[in-house]
């Protein structure tokens, strides 16, 4: 019969030491050691006197053997009611909720044995009084922690065996009722069930036959099927392979497959993910239709932390679509186009006093234009591009270099300027002294500042490129302005501020315009070389403030309305130093003539014709609201609210003028109402009449009976809000917890913004139950035909559109639109309805109005590791 000890758990400790040296001792052989005497000169000597020969160089070593079933590491154990030692077997139990620490593992569970022979761990769980389980074992190591029915564990090999596991990697929860553990990172399983969803009884899952895991590395899955709420699916894969890899690292982006009558049948968003290194990465993804027509994306962000960050873009299409026009015998319209994205903005911790950044978009006009699944792009037809380069010197001058493009898709020119050069002189102070005692003398506070700028510019319509038409196009020309300035003191509550300012202009070529009795028409005839034109102007300023307050009764909730009134008067002088430049133009058969310079139409354009001597003068207006704080009568102060954040005009009236005396008035307003609709309003308004052709007379546009003054020749109205609802958690927007990667180029967060309004189903927040957002633009002007046969009422106006609202707790539905009124149709309309699955996402994208129309049924996980795993079905249809 076993000698069985049972013992008190407070005093196991020292009885399992006492017996591990007791077993180490009877298991370690004994210990042979040959020495010499400390003092046995006569043997070190004789041994000296000895030759060295091979066999004398062999040194002994004594050895210290450990049994082969001992531990390396120790081990801390625990237990609430009892441990057991058996000392024939050399077995021990732990009893009632046992925990048993070794390196790095850690073992929890309601009854422990452990046998030191075959070090050998098993752990089980208990049950309640019905028979049903009441606790299970649970297994970590290192990253990995598992609960199962049962735990065979070598605490030597380091393998181990459980039953009906589950067990988390990552963000894959795995049910495996055979699970075989053969190192530290590597399991297999058998009969498993694994999902993303983090539920005990998860929405979906997939269950396959076996399965390998690989920690931190990735999960390999044989032929799994998925189920939904229990029921199993009868469809498949035929195998799984999902990465663990924390950090970032390469692998292949699966595509979605795509229909369409158009352009076939296709596959969108295939490519790979390349790490190049810690500081650059390259995406490659690619799209490919049956009839031909194919897409190539480039993309590359590379970041150096506290230096530089930087993202290219390089995407190449060959768009090939179905002809469906009958004026045509091609059976497809083909077309090819490409697009160059590139931003890089450095840090300004990396060299402080200069900064480069870049902004570049630049491509084929119709590229937007052919962009399948984008509306939003689809109809921007402006790109522009800037790159910079500016250094300063202490504050005192500043240089600044820059290369910009701008492109009309429309018209399809392109103008590029290569480059733009500025430098400036901030304003000094010639006449002062260092050290300077006292208010000092008038002159003394006299400015003197400096601004040149150099442009040169290049124009062609990528239509009808060559070498020798851009070189047509090449204009250059500088600027040069010399402000001097003097303050002086107040006169009161009135500010007064003289001024003179000198501007010079350099132009590399001059347009003649003449009529052609022949044709008809106005002809034009370039002479390339260097001209300069000068102008100068003096003046005097004087402006101050005017306050009004009207205070309503103590009953009132509205405590006050204030009226600021900032009204600015200037004396200006301006002599005619540019009459030579202009000339007569004959513009039509019936001799009408019209001033010209012989600089219109150059880069920086001309100098105004003759001398202004007359006042400027101008007028703004705040207005303000003061109300009582409901919420809290003691507080006095109450709440400020800004009616009219400005309101006003300003013209000017030109005393040497023979006609046309009185400029026009420039009328402005701004506002911000209940902090939710935002208005600014512009308009321009000429004094004088017209006559019957829509030019100019002399004759000043008033009836006092109508209320008629001028007439308006070009006028602005933008009016936009947002609502939205309260938030179901009650946190306000600003409360929330938004991430914000820092590193995130411009660039790169507009395309993700893209993307977001291009899917808005993926990207809802179903804690708002609604939100609606509404802008409205209108802009009118005047403008003389091209033929100079009159003038022609150029009109625009948009509405634009963007809601969702939940129709249920799961359910959400939105649209967003552009509907031009101008002419009468609705551009664009793009509407969504998603369904919250918890760990699953339904999404349904349809775009029923467009340069091309498309619908999108998307049935994905939530989770990042199994994203591409999608159900996925959409076609697009074109207008074209």
């Amino acid at each position: 019969m076993n000698r069985i000890s049972k013992i008190n758990v407070k005093t196991r400790l020292a009885i399992v030491l006492f017996l591990y040296l007791g077993i180490l001792t009877l298991f370690t052989p004994n210990i042979h050691a040959q020495t010499l005497p400390p003092n046995s000169p006569k043997s070190l000597k004789d041994t000296l006197s000895k030759p060295i020969t091979k066999d004398s160089m062999r040194i002994k070593t004594d050895t210290l053997k450990i049994s082969k079933d001992s531990i390396d590491a120790p081990i801390k154990y625990n237990a609430e009611d009892s441990g057991v030692l058996v000392i024939s077997t050399r077995e021990f139990f732990l009893y009632g909720k046992a925990k048993v620490d070794y390196t790095d593992l850690k073992l929890d569970a309601a009854t422990i044995k452990y046998d030191q022979r075959s070090q050998m761990v098993q752990a089980y769980g208990s049950k309640d009084s019905s028979g049903n389980p009441a606790s299970k074992p649970q297994f970590i190591q290192g990253e990995m922690k598992s609960i199962s029915d049962t735990i065979f564990y070598n605490m030597k090999s380091g393998k181990g065996l459980t039953k009906n596991t589950f067990f988390q990697e990552g963000e894959i929860y795995v049910n495996a009722i055979d699970l075989k553990k053969i190192s530290s990172t590597e399991v297999y399983a058998k009969r498993a069930r694994f999902t993303t969803c983090n539920l005990d009884v998860p929405h979906y899952n997939f269950r396959t036959s076996k399965m390998k895991i690989i920690n931190n590395k990735m999960g390999i899955a044989g032929p799994s099927f998925p189920e939904f709420e229990g029921v199993p699916m009868p469809i498949g894969i035929p195998f799984g392979i999902f990465p663990l890899n924390k950090g970032r690292h390469g692998g292949l982006l699966p595509p979605a497959f795509t229909a369409s009558p158009d352009f076939g049948l296709g596959l969108e968003g295939l490519g790979y993910y390349f790490v190049l290194s810690e500081k650059m990465d390259v995406t490659l993804r690619s799209n490919l239709y049956s009839f031909g027509g194919w897409n190539l994306n480039i993309n590359s962000k590379y970041i150096k932390r506290y230096a530089y960050t930087g993202n290219l873009n390089i995407t190449f299409q060959n768009t090939k679509s179905l002809n469906r026009s009958t004026l045509s015998k091609d059976e497809f319209n083909s077309s090819r186009s490409f697009m160059i994205n590139w931003s890089h903005n450095r840090d300004s911790r990396a060299r402080p006093g200069t900064n480069f950044s870049a902004n570049v978009n630049f491509g084929s006009s119709r590229f937007n234009q052919t962009l399948l699944n984008n509306p939003f792009v689809n109809f921007q037809n402006q790109l522009s591009s800037s790159i910079s380069y500016s250094k300063d010197w202490k504050g005192k001058y500043n240089l600044s270099v820059n290369l910009n493009h701008n492109q009309n898709n429309n018209l399809r020119l392109v103008n590029m300027n290569l480059p733009t050069v500025n430098f400036n002189v901030v304003t000094f102070y010639p006449f002062q002294p260092k050290d300077q005692v006292g208010s000092g003398k008038w002159y003394e506070k006299i400015g003197i500042g400096y601004s040149g700028n150099f442009q040169n510019q290049v124009s062609f319509y990528d239509t009808a490129f060559s070498v020798r038409r851009l070189l047509d196009t090449l204009q250059y020309g500088a600027q040069h302005s010399i402000p001097i300035t003097l303050s002086l003191p107040s006169l009161g509550p009135i500010t007064i501020a003289p001024s003179v300012s000198y501007s010079e202009r350099w132009y590399g070529q001059r347009n003649f315009r003449s009529w052609n009795s022949t044709t008809n028409k106005v002809d034009t005839v370039i002479q390339r070389g260097f001209y300069t034109a000068r102008q100068m102007s003096f003046g005097i300023a004087a402006n101050t403030r005017i306050f009004g307050t009207y205070k309503f009764k103590p009953t009132s909730n509205i405590v006050a309305i204030r009226h600021e009134i900032r009204p600015t008067i200037s004396v200006n002088y301006q002599p005619d130093m540019n009459a030579k430049y202009y000339y007569n133009l004959k513009v039509d058969t019936s001799d009408r003539t019209l001033r010209v310079s012989q600089f219109d139409g150059g880069i920086l354009g001309a100098f105004g014709e003759g001398a202004f001597g007359g006042i400027g003068f101008g007028i703004d207006n705040l207005l303000e609201m003061k109300t009582k704080n409901k919420q809290d009568t003691a507080d006095k102060a109450g709440k400020k609210i800004k009616l009219i954040d400005g309101f006003g005009f300003n013209s000017n009236y030109n005393f040497l003028a023979d006609s046309f005396q009185l400029g026009n008035f420039n009328f402005y307003a701004r506002s911000t109402l209940f902090e939710k609709v935002n208005i600014t309003a512009s308009a321009n308004l000429d004094p004088y009449d017209i006559d019957n052709r829509g030019f100019r007379s002399k004759q000043i546009l008033w009836d006092p009976a109508k209320f008629k003054f001028g007439r308006i020749t070009s006028g602005n109205v933008a009016i936009s809000t947002s609502f939205r609802s309260k938030s179901k958690d009650g946190k306000e927007e600003k409360d929330r917890d938004i991430p914000v990667d820092p590193f995130m180029t411009p660039d790169e967060q507009q395309r993700q913004l893209q993307f977001a309004r291009a899917n808005p189903a993926e990207f809802t927040d179903f804690n708002i139950p609604w939100n609606l957002s509404i802008a409205y633009s209108f802009n009118f002007t005047r403008v003389l035909a091209p033929d100079y046969s009159g003038f022609i009422t150029q009109t625009f106006s948009t509405f634009n559109f963007n809601g969702d609202f939940s129709l249920t707790d799961k359910w959400k539905v939105g649209a967003t639109g552009f509907y031009d009124i101008t002419r009468g149709n609705l551009q664009q309309l793009s509407t969504f309805i998603t369904r919250e699955m918890h760990c699953w996402q339904l999404s349904i994208n349809v775009t029923p109005i467009g340069l091309y129309r498309s619908f999108n049924i998307t049935v994905n996980p939530k989770s990042g590791i199994l994203r591409d795993l999608r159900i996925n079905r959409s076609r697009t249809f074109s207008n074209f």
